[in-house]
């Protein structure tokens, strides 16, 4: 699918409807002059930004996803929490982020949907099982801003 308005330049990609810093990533794209996409089935704000622009999708499982894997490719910075999503678009050659600044790779995003599958297994073989994640922090958002930093500098440099 082509890029969004015939676009052959870099762009961001947020899954953003549980995305925690989406306001980070608006400030760093700025300084970059790089289009943010924030991709959504509804209900965020829309930036006066004109380097950001509000997609949204219908509601419906991975809608969302599929939005941002059918464009996101080589040169591209993607942000999610999804890990499906985040193997589609490291595959398709995109940079992708965690909120917490974590980079997935080739060497690593396969090993974290084996463990997302298992952890999925294991919560339905015991209904009881307590657990989640931990709360994000000011040094998560920290680790991010440096991540995305560092990412858009890669994605920048010509190859």
């Amino acid at each position: 699918m082509p890029r969004p308005c015939g676009r052959n330049l870099m762009a961001l990609y947020i899954d953003a409807d549980a995305c925690p810093v989406k306001a980070e990533a608006e400030v760093v794209t700025t300084r970059y002059k790089t289009q943010m996409f924030l991709v959504s089935n509804g209900g965020l704000r829309p930036s006066q930004n004109p380097l950001v622009e509000m997609i949204y999708v219908p509601d419906g499982p991975d809608i969302a996803d599929m939005w941002i894997a059918d464009r996101a490719g080589p040169g591209d910075v993607v942000v999610t929490g999804d890990i499906p999503l985040a193997a589609k678009c490291v595959e398709a050659g995109a940079e992708v982020l965690r909120h917490s600044g974590e980079r997935f790779t080739q060497a690593n995003v396969r090993e974290q949907l084996a463990m997302r599958d298992l952890m999925a297994d294991l919560r339905a073989a015991d209904p009881f099982r307590q657990g989640g994640g931990k709360a994000f922090s000011k040094a998560d958002r920290a680790r991010f801003l440096q991540a995305l930093d560092a990412a858009l500098r890669r994605t920048a440099q010509p190859n």
